[in-house]
């Protein structure tokens, strides 16, 4: 089974002045940062208000992709809590050619590993084809998944749970499963991640620093001295000042008055907060001259 490899951008999703999904720009927009240097995106991450989308948008978005050119470069995250409508979304997926999913345990209950390894095994017992990402992410669901876990998960099921993203980062340093990819949540743990062994990134700033996360990846991966760590890191700590789909959205308006739409409770950041965080990304000598945005 080969690796998921590469830098990953946890798509942002495009919403209209009524609040629900822009199928088309969604698409494009992912498009976009693949044709700017991601290996591919996940469509309904956190990044993308999953859990504030309805499912009828989601089916509908997915219906569309197997349209795009760049179709095998997509994963779907499903972005929900309900267990039925998770395997909903998927058998809908799979039966249009998708068959990897980024999947987050449930937010809000208390549970523990076991309970964990019974929700996924629901899941794979239904839908064999699957290939599943685990999200590892106890600020949002309030779990973290323990080195233990995993190991029980792949034994269980080594063709179906293929790999984890680390957004709590327990995980990445010390988790070693063979033919298991393993991308932590930031562009600060590119690096070390991949002296660690791990095979790459998925992260919400990756659509803005989609060509330079590539850049610091193939240097690496050439032996090549790596000149632009620092800036893809300090851009990186510019984003975690700010809550980043406020951050990302801000960012993005300025190109495309459309990214000003945001899902209730999620805003724009405040004048005072956009006015210093652009300012501190040109600063940088990154701004909006970056962005491909149609």
């Amino acid at each position: 089974m080969s690796l998921i490899k590469g830098i990953y951008a946890a798509s942002l999703s495009v919403i209209n002045e009524n609040l629900s999904l822009n199928i088309d720009k969604t698409i494009n927009h992912a498009e976009n940062i693949i044709d700017y240097g991601c290996h591919g995106v996940v469509f309904f991450g956190s990044t993308g208000q999953s859990q504030l989308i309805s499912l009828s948008e989601k089916i509908q978005l997915i219906n569309e992709l197997p349209r795009s050119k760049l179709r095998d470069k997509f994963i779907i995250g499903t972005g929900s809590n309900s267990l039925l409508d998770i395997m909903a979304l998927m058998r809908i997926s799979i039966n249009l050619g998708f068959n990897k999913f980024l999947i987050m345990p449930p937010a809000y209950y208390k549970y523990e590993d076991n309970d964990v390894i019974n929700f996924y095994s629901k899941i794979i017992n239904e839908l064999k084809e699957c290939r599943i990402i685990l999200y590892n992410f106890e600020k949002l669901c309030g779990y973290k998944f323990s080195i233990q876990c995993i190991e029980k998960l792949v034994s269980r099921f080594p063709n179906q749970i293929v790999g984890v993203k680390d957004s709590s980062y327990n995980l990445y340093e010390n988790l070693k499963i063979e033919n298991f990819s393993i991308l932590p949540g930031s562009e600060s743990k590119l690096i070390k991640g991949l002296k660690l062994g791990c095979t790459g990134i998925i992260t919400a700033t990756c659509n803005v620093t989609a060509n330079l996360s590539r850049k610091v990846f193939d240097d690496f991966n050439l032996g090549r001295e790596n000149n632009l760590n620092e800036l893809l890191c300090n851009v990186r700590n510019e984003f975690d000042n700010y809550n980043l789909i406020s951050a990302l959205h801000s960012y993005f308006s300025i190109k495309d008055k459309i990214y000003q739409n945001l899902i209730p409770p999620l805003g724009l950041l405040n004048s005072t907060d956009n006015e210093r965080f652009i300012n501190n990304l040109n600063n940088l000598k990154f701004s909006t001259n970056n962005l491909r945005v149609t």
